[in-house]
């Protein structure tokens, strides 16, 4: 496999080294981080260094299931997978060029273009941050650490003694078979009936969905996961095959003593009229 950092574009190699200050030049550095996020990143310790981003175009294969059958559609789970992974990678070695402990606020998005059909663009956003006291915050395989987490979160999860490790995600692309003749007619006539066939199917896309996402925090030696959520998607698939992805912060404590600070009210003076 060739190293992600040998794939990152000539001018994204020229953008991160005018960020860091080569040839003389000012250090500049840029950010997606809201106000609010960019103080409370600075004020937990961190310096943003700038926006990092990985992108991959990848075409999604085909593959046929059996009308009435429930599956995982294992080509298009692999190929969801793999394409993440590459933007991710690619992301992660701007942030390496950059000299960043980790990335906060990672954004993951899929694009699909008129011009190219079965084609979709993923790509993951973030901004990379250094520490100011120099600890190493970096995941067990010495990458810099990834999350989703706003700037408030991360913040708040630094005070209580935890820190993020990175992204798991967990994908199942899985095809719901139509339902039996005797079912469609029991709820056709307007009978109260639980429609099992689809109930079995959306429940195990789920669970697989998140036992690998649970599988990569445990990869990386993670406490837990915080901020999960599962999404659904079809991207142009037949109706019956979906997307179930979930994804998460991986973290670890910092401390056994986790001071919590007791909730604030907060009287908002902007204008509500």
């Amino acid at each position: 496999m060739s190293n992600p950092g040998d794939q990152i574009p000539a001018r994204a190699k020229e953008r991160l080294q005018l960020m860091r200050g080569a040839g003389g030049v000012r250090p500049l550095f840029t950010s997606d981080l809201s106000v609010n996020e960019f103080l409370l990143v600075k004020e937990a310790g961190f310096d943003p260094l700038g926006l990092v981003v990985g992108s991959s175009i990848y075409h999604i294969g085909f593959q046929f299931a059996n009308m009435s059958q429930n599956q995982e559609m294992a080509v298009l789970t692999q190929a969801m997978y793999n394409s993440r992974e590459l933007a991710m990678s690619r992301m992660e070695a701007e942030a390496d060029a950059l000299g960043a402990d980790g990335i906060v606020g990672v954004r993951l998005q899929v694009g699909q273009y008129n011009w190219g059909m079965n084609l979709a663009e993923f790509m993951a956003i973030g901004t990379a941050v250094k520490s100011r006291d120099g600890t190493n915050h970096r995941t067990p395989q010495g990458k810099p650490f990834t999350s989703d987490l706003s700037g408030q979160d991360f913040r708040t999860l630094l005070a209580a003694g935890y820190r993020p490790v990175s992204l798991v995600m967990g994908t199942c692309v899985y095809h719901v078979g139509i339902q039996g003749a005797r079912q469609w007619f029991a709820s056709a006539t307007g009978q109260n009936v639980e429609m099992t066939n689809y109930t079995q199917a959306l429940y195990e896309a789920r669970e697989l969905a998140m036992e690998r996402m649970q599988a990569e925090a445990n990869a990386v030696a993670a406490e837990g996961i915080v901020g999960a959520r599962i999404e659904e998607q079809s991207y142009g698939w037949d109706t019956h095959v979906i997307e179930f992805f979930a994804i998460g912060t991986s973290v670890v404590q910092t401390r056994a003593d986790h001071q919590i600070e007791k909730p604030q009210m907060v009287l908002s003076l902007n204008d509500q009229s």
